[in-house]
């Protein structure tokens, strides 16, 4: 790219290249440990723990895995929410030198059964509300090693199962001799595409280590030293959003993280108001629910000083109201799993332009190509498909070469989403070529929906689109054309879908219609009813 010009708006002091730590991710959080011992660095409810007691824990936990028989390379799946066990099963997989599988705690057991088979994992550490679950799939799954961790459930452990607890007290804080390499893969990030079947996107630590640095420097204008801030992660730390923008960057910088497991409105307030956050990491619906909570202002909200904005569109009013209550500044960015996730960002204490999600980070490229050929580069103005290219991005997805040659080509990743960049290097999203549903920040793939759909012995013909919703971005319609002579209502479908898919993939309407639009091999129009959907609305 000949010429760069976001490079002028980038904040005072901000610089365009960095120089990376050549270590894994988990040895920057252990200098911070090693530097700052007597530091708080995690808080969950009644639950605080300092750096040095922190890092005593992963290192026990690094150790407990080998012992299990956990290799290099080995594959944990983690489903747990945010908690302290997630952070300790998270780096102390990375310093035995195995491979993070993310799982969503909501997964249902088919769900749950797609994505360990596919990442091969062996051992899973479960959070004991959820261990049923797990249980229901080890048949069927290459799971041997099951590691349950106490959370309030009373479950019955297998002979599979041990207690995290148990393992963390008798292992000593030795872990194992094993050689992690920048180049390694860190993290397997599942997300989707245009298939609609859940990619495992293989994050390096050099990848993490990268997006975390970068993400140091873009804050630099405003961030406060070691032990002065406080990152509040309500946003889930299996996601790319939370790992990185939450976890990972404030424990690397010796920040505070509090961590809140699930979205109770009520118990957010007062988690501000008794602990100040500094950080306020989230996406457009829940400053939203800020906005609208009775008495807001008292709850101590003028202690946030930066907010990350992303995952979803952030509302022009939603931005101005929240910053009138607080003070805060939010920073609308933009990111996706396979850039470990963020690419772009509005400048922090620079010009914001409201609707954009700013302009590349440092050592970031990016450009708009046109959707035909995906070669040739669109001058400002125009939309095309949106690819970047820098030390974030993935190596590729794990097992699925022919999706990684479509993601990955000629050095750039090819986001699918249309954009365009205006002539100051300011980048819009338009829409995206996939047809992938965001709720609330939570993908959903149509696909996967609607084969639940037609599994029901009612339905004949299934679609599923995303309508534009004012709090959640998008919710997730069913179109639906039943079998002759069967009957079945919209609440029944939604029924059916809760026991098969996560909360958040149910439908939210559905349409009974005798037809489906079709184009003339049959195939359904889901843009057509997309369409039909915003004539509708407007």
């Amino acid at each position: 790219m000949s010429e760069r010009p976001w490079l002028r708006h980038y904040a005072p002091g901000v610089r365009a290249t960095l120089e990376y730590p050549e270590v894994p991710l988990h040895r920057l959080v252990e200098e911070t440990a090693t530097r700052y011992p007597e530091l708080p660095a995690i808080r969950f409810y009644g639950w605080r723990l300092r750096y040095g007691e922190l890092w005593h824990q992963v290192r026990a936990m690094a150790r407990a895995l080998a012992d299990l028989g956990v290799q290099p390379g080995d594959r944990v799946a983690l489903m747990l929410p945010n908690c302290p066990q997630y952070v300790i099963a998270y780096y102390g997989t990375l310093m035995a030198g195995a491979v993070v599988a993310q799982v969503n705690p909501l997964y249902t057991e088919r769900e749950l059964q797609y994505l360990v088979t596919n990442a091969g994992a062996e051992t899973i550490v479960v959070a004991d509300l959820l261990y049923p679950k797990v249980q229901a799939v080890l048949e069927s799954t290459p799971l041997r090693r099951v590691v349950v961790a106490s959370l309030g459930g009373s479950a019955d452990l297998g002979p599979e199962a041990r207690r995290l607890e148990a393992l963390l007290a008798a292992a000593p804080p030795e872990p194992p001799a094993v050689e992690v390499r920048p180049g390694d893969v860190a993290v397997l990030q599942y997300t989707g595409g245009t298939t609609g079947v859940s990619k495992g996107a293989m994050l390096t630590h050099a990848n993490l280590v990268a997006n975390a640095i970068a993400l140091q420097e873009w804050v630099k204008p405003v961030a406060l030293g070691p032990g002065e801030e406080r990152v509040l992660a309500i946003l889930p730390l299996f996601h790319s959003y939370g790992m990185t923008v939450c976890m990972n960057q404030a424990l690397i910088r010796g920040a505070e993280l509090i961590l809140l497991p699930r979205l109770d409105l009520q118990e957010l307030m007062e988690t501000i108001r008794e602990t100040r956050p500094t950080s306020f990491p989230g996406v457009p619906t829940l400053y939203a629910a800020v906005n609208q909570f009775p008495d807001a202002d008292k709850y101590g909200l003028d202690s946030i000083r930066l907010c990350n904005s992303g995952a979803a569109p952030l509302p022009l009013e939603i931005l101005q109201a929240f910053e009138a209550r607080t003070g805060a500044q939010i920073v609308e960015g933009y990111g996706l799993s396979e850039a470990s996730p963020v690419t772009h960002s509005n400048p922090v204490g620079g010009l914001r332009k409201p609707g954009s999600i700013g302009i590349p980070l440092p050592d970031t490229d990016a450009e708009i190509v046109d959707v035909e050929t995906g070669t040739r580069v669109l001058p400002p103005g125009e939309i095309g498909e949106l690819r970047v290219r820098g030390p974030q991005v993935m190596v590729g997805y794990w097992q699925m070469p022919e999706e990684t040659r479509n993601a990955l080509r000629d050095g750039w990743l090819y986001t699918g989403d249309l954009a365009w960049m205006d002539e100051d290097g300011y980048f819009y999203i338009v829409d995206r070529k996939k047809d992938m549903i965001i709720v609330s920040g939570f993908n959903v793939y149509p696909r996967e929906v609607e084969e639940v759909l037609y599994e029901h012995p009612a339905v004949a013909e299934a679609c599923v689109a995303g309508v534009p919703d004012p709090y959640q971005g998008e919710r997730v319609k069913a179109y639906v054309v039943l079998k002759p002579g069967h009957q079945v209502t919209g609440e029944e479908l939604q029924a059916y879908c809760r026991q098969r898919l996560a909360g958040y993939k149910v439908p939210r309407e559905v349409e009974f219609r005798s037809s489906l639009p079709k184009s003339n091999v049959g195939k359904v129009l889901r843009r057509l009813l997309v369409e039909e959907e915003r004539r509708r609305g407007a």
